[in-house]
């Protein structure tokens, strides 16, 4: 990975199956899901950021009869992935190092997937990580984008016993990060939701559908 990103991915190493079973239901993830394969055209070709254990996003996209790419920073939580969704093709690609043309060019796609992987930047790698993705769109392709409302940047927080860094914007200014890095936005859902395997607080899930301007 060029950014040194080796602790958040020795920790999602070690939480793997367990992330599943503490978010078991992922209801906001699958209804985006469903509306990206609603408007995608027949056997699109898309790219699952930060896909994790391929469930339920990747499983999803490809029994719908989409080419999916699934990549990562956790080799754990890839070789789950494989396992879950052998119709899909897994790399470990940090989101800071996609990249369409060139060398570990990854090509361009019709739509890409993006559930939470944006809280595992830094808020000023976030803008640039969006510019990232449009330019990996095909003109007029759909990203599907899912961030947890909260004001923090690069964070320390417990996570399913480990330590994971993250950030979040409220509504508000993730709408303005997304639409200045040349996205539409034509929908908009937002979700309460807590772990099962702990006590926290709910948290809000925004989902976000967007199109590349």
């Amino acid at each position: 990975m060029s950014v040194d990103r080796r602790g958040q991915a020795e920790a999602f190493d070690g939480i793997g199956q367990s992330y599943d079973d503490a978010f078991p239901h992922k209801e906001g993830q699958l209804a985006a899901g469903r509306r990206l394969i609603e408007a995608l055209p027949p056997g699109s070709r898309v790219l699952d950021v930060g896909c994790g254990t391929g469930l339920p996003t990747a499983r999803q996209l490809t029994g719908a009869g989409h080419t999916v790419l699934g990549t990562d920073i956790s080799a754990g939580m890839l070789r789950l992935a494989e396992k879950n969704v052998p119709a899909a093709e897994f790399r470990q690609i940090d989101i800071a190092d996609l990249r369409a043309d060139g060398p570990g060019g990854i090509g361009r796609f019709d739509g890409i997937v993006c559930f939470f992987a944006l809280l595992m930047l830094p808020r000023p790698e976030i803008p640039a990580a969006l510019r990232r993705l449009h330019g990996l769109l095909r003109p007029g392709g759909l990203l599907a984008l899912s961030m947890v409302e909260a004001d923090l940047d690069d964070v320390a927080i417990p996570f399913l016993g480990h330590t994971i860094r993250v950030s979040g914007y409220l509504g508000d200014e993730l709408r303005q990060v997304v639409g200045e890095a040349g996205f539409d936005i034509a929908g908009e859902a937002t979700y309460s939701y807590a772990p099962t395997s702990t006590d926290v607080p709910p948290e809000q899930q925004i989902f976000l559908h967007c199109r590349r301007g």
